[in-house]
């Protein structure tokens, strides 16, 4: 599309916040009284995110001590708040905030000491040994060294838990002394830090040892800023403020997440000062909230794939799906930009593969497009001229609009005679479903992933049985998802992952259908909120204002 010239009021409060892409501020900012605006010709695509006034932008000093109350507003209702167990990403970014890993992953996908130091990788890629912080406590109380980083990886490498295979890349973990500790691989791994950046949350051995499984999924806890209050499932999450957090005390006293599945009962909530932050607004929930007093938008790409995933594994067995010229038909099938436009105001991308834009890799393959012609002449070609009829379920409240694309689906798969009956099911029956494998033959889905790069979105969705929300298994996948895991040189590791790109289309496991731009929305009392790429925020440094 050319883009439109439109007269806008802009403010630099609006621009500095369209500039916002995943990264963490340098300044804490609070809005005064004192009203500014300023008229320019801009050129813009789309014609959203118009503010008319806003308030100037001063420096100010952040609270010496943990003060007030933050309620972020959460749209699925969290499985679990045991990191191996999170389902999803709006489970995982919440129990995060209790947690801390060795290492993590900062600004640009750069590794980070956390828990540890410093690091060192033997020469031979096999072993990494992470010297550790002497000052770190539970909780609890419990003193945080090696022998607890080995708890944690026996506890989790021997579980059923849906994210075991993140520790699982290491094949033994040791305490060398009190605060050193040596991970062994099987294989040089390429991503072995990012992966231990993003998922070896720990947690205190005695409490566990003392309250079990079940009392821990009760009352978690690990080493992070907040500390875990009370659960009222299908209401609220209540945490508070570490007060002997090795990295000083957090700015914020309490955080609330309510679950809010239903996007309109969302935007309700930050007007009227309910909820301090709502996620995954549409284009048009973010424009009627341009001038609602107290609040501003932010806006920023996201590291996300949505797709509709074949499965190999167990329903999709027999299944015309199982052609590749079907899987092929099926792409072809679906207008995804008349999705996009329609549902999104064209504020996403159709997705060309499995690897978003900004990752390693990207660029390798054009999206499929809209061409029903093809769709038709490849059914005949596997034998189905005059279609077929299959299952496909989709998350209800999950995710923005998802419900309808997974109608304009239907409807697109109709008119080249594939049948589809679809289910709406509850995201949290859904999410327990994937994990068992019991979903139909078609079913929706998305994945994000941190680190730059999409290595853990495409082993979590195409794992097999390996993979607890896996529905596919190849071996062609297998040997090249294996091959970028030991490849150390990122530009090698480039050209694999657009070796798979094209891969994937010749034998596409899913409908590619789009990568979104996010919407956020916070009450303007809310300060140094930066949310990264894949979803994911880090509430150490936010504060509120005006409490």
């Amino acid at each position: 599309m050319s883009p439109k010239r439109f007269w806008i009021i802009i403010s630099l409060l609006v621009i500095s916040m369209l500039a916002l892409v995943a990264c963490q501020p340098t300044e804490v900012i609070v809005e005064k009284e004192v009203i500014v605006t300023q008229e320019v010709e801009v050129e813009v695509e789309k014609e959203v995110i118009v503010e008319k006034e806003v308030e100037v932008i001063v420096e100010v000093e952040a609270p010496e001590v943990p003060t007030g109350t933050l309620v972020r507003a959460i749209s699925t209702f969290p499985n679990a708040l045991d990191h191996p167990q999170a389902a999803e990403r709006q489970a995982s970014t919440t129990d995060w905030q209790m947690y801390d890993s060795l290492v993590w992953t900062g600004v640009g996908g750069t590794i980070v000491p956390q828990l540890a130091d410093s690091w060192e990788a033997s020469d031979d890629g096999l072993e990494y040994t992470f010297y550790l912080r002497e000052d770190v406590v539970f909780h609890n109380g419990e003193p945080f060294n090696a022998d607890a980083v080995v708890f944690n990886w026996e506890r989790v490498v021997a579980s059923d838990f849906e994210y075991a295979y993140h520790w699982q890349t290491a094949i033994a973990v040791e305490a060398v002394d009190e605060y050193t500790v040596k991970a062994t691989l099987e294989a040089p791994n390429a991503l072995f830090l990012s992966t231990v950046a993003d998922n070896w949350a720990m947690i205190p051995p005695g409490y566990f040892e003392e309250v079990g499984q079940d009392g821990f999924n009760e009352h978690p806890m690990g080493t992070g800023p907040f500390k875990f209050v009370e659960w009222e499932k299908g209401d609220h999450i209540t945490m508070e403020a570490n007060l002997d957090y090795w990295r000083g005390a957090p700015k914020i006293e309490t955080v609330v997440f309510r679950p809010i599945p239903e996007s309109a009962t969302r935007v309700a909530a930050i007007q009227t000062g309910e909820v301090d932050i709502v996620t995954r607004l549409s284009a048009e929930e973010a424009q009627s909230l341009m001038g609602v007093e107290n609040v501003k938008i932010i806006k920023y790409p996201v590291a996300r794939i949505y797709y509709i995933a074949f499965n190999n594994l167990t329903t999709g067995l027999e299944q015309p799906t199982m052609d590749a010229k079907v899987r092929q038909a099926m792409n072809y099938a679906v207008d995804v930009d008349t999705i996009i436009d329609a549902l999104f105001d064209g504020f996403a991308e159709p997705a060309s593969g499995y690897v978003a834009s900004g990752e390693l890799g990207y660029g390798a393959v054009q999206p499929f497009g809209y061409d029903p012609t093809k769709a038709l002449d490849l059914l005949t070609e596997a034998g189905y001229p005059d279609g077929f009829a299959i299952d496909m379920a989709c998350p209800a409240g999950a995710y923005t609009h998802f419900e309808e694309v997974c109608e304009a689906i239907v409807g697109y798969l109709s008119d080249v005679g594939i049948d589809v009956t679809l289910e709406i099911m509850e995201s949290g029956q859904y999410w327990d479903m994937e994990a068992n494998k019991e979903l139909p033959p078609l079913f929706g889905d998305s994945w994000s992933a941190t680190g730059g790069e999409a290595f853990r979105r495409l082993t979590g969705a195409l794992g097999g049985f390996d993979a607890s929300y896996s529905a596919w298994s190849d071996p062609e996948i297998d040997r090249l998802l294996a091959e970028i895991q030991a490849t150390p040189d990122q530009d090698e590791r480039a050209a694999l992952y657009g070796e798979l790109q094209e891969y994937m289309q010749e034998d596409p496991p899913f409908i590619y259908l789009y990568q979104p731009v996010a919407f956020e929305a916070i009450n303007t009392r809310v300060q140094g909120y930066s949310p990264f790429p894949a979803e994911t925020y880090d509430l150490f440094d936010v504060f509120v204002v005006g409490e």
